[in-house]
């Protein structure tokens, strides 16, 4: 079995543990350990979206990943999916652009989704070392921001595919959100950044 394999089924592995627990509860009663495998209720209270907006992010989130493993375990596998106030990212290496399509209808398909990010890339050339690689420079970026005093590093997601980084939350302001982009790029072995930050008060936000 090939170190890339290993790794893809231990990250299926647990992503299947988590699903199966959420769903043996109704999904209106299962909200606040949602939020408890990827973050306290307390600290999700904190982020510029809210409680209810972690909440809400976070069974989208399953939702989609259900999609994807009942279509095709590789979608499950391959994709890495975050969501900001019904906003989706989606992001990895799929091998055809059939995969790519279908991902992003099948996302389409869950309730809450307000827009969809298809940062989705063609290919079936990562190999172990490269995913290794992406998530030291992930890990390097959410460290910088964590101890950078002028951002709140708790409303932003940080996701690296091929040396991409990409970027999704909310920003206090212009400042702000130039600082969170600025350490990405001076991030070692950052061969590009997107960013999918929105400020705090853009009128797109109205009545999230």
């Amino acid at each position: 079995m090939s170190p890339t394999t290993t790794a893809n089924r231990s990250i299926g592995v647990a992503r299947t543990l988590l699903l199966t627990a959420i769903c043996i509860l109704p999904l209106s009663g299962c909200a606040s350990f949602v939020v408890g495998a990827g973050a306290t209720a307390g600290v999700a209270a904190f982020q510029e979206r809210g409680l209810g907006g972690a909440v809400s992010d976070a069974g989208i989130t399953a939702q989609i990943w259900q999609k994807f493993l009942a279509q095709d375990e590789k979608l499950f596998l391959d994709i890495e999916i975050e969501v900001v106030e019904g906003e989706v990212l989606l992001a990895g290496q799929v091998p055809t652009v059939a995969d790519q399509l279908e991902a992003v209808r099948l996302t389409w398909q869950v309730d809450g989704v307000k827009t969809v990010h298809n940062e989705i890339e063609i290919g079936d050339n990562m190999t172990f070392v490269d995913s290794a690689s992406d998530l030291l420079i992930t890990t390097k970026i959410k460290t910088a921001l964590m101890f950078d005093t002028d951002v709140f590093a708790i409303n932003y997601s940080v996701e690296t595919v091929n040396g991409t980084v990409h970027l999704m939350g909310i920003a206090q302001d212009e400042l702000e959100r130039d600082r969170v982009i600025s350490h990405a790029r001076e991030t070692s072995y950052v061969k590009r950044v997107v960013s999918h930050i929105r400020l705090k008060n853009d009128a797109s936000r109205q009545g999230t």
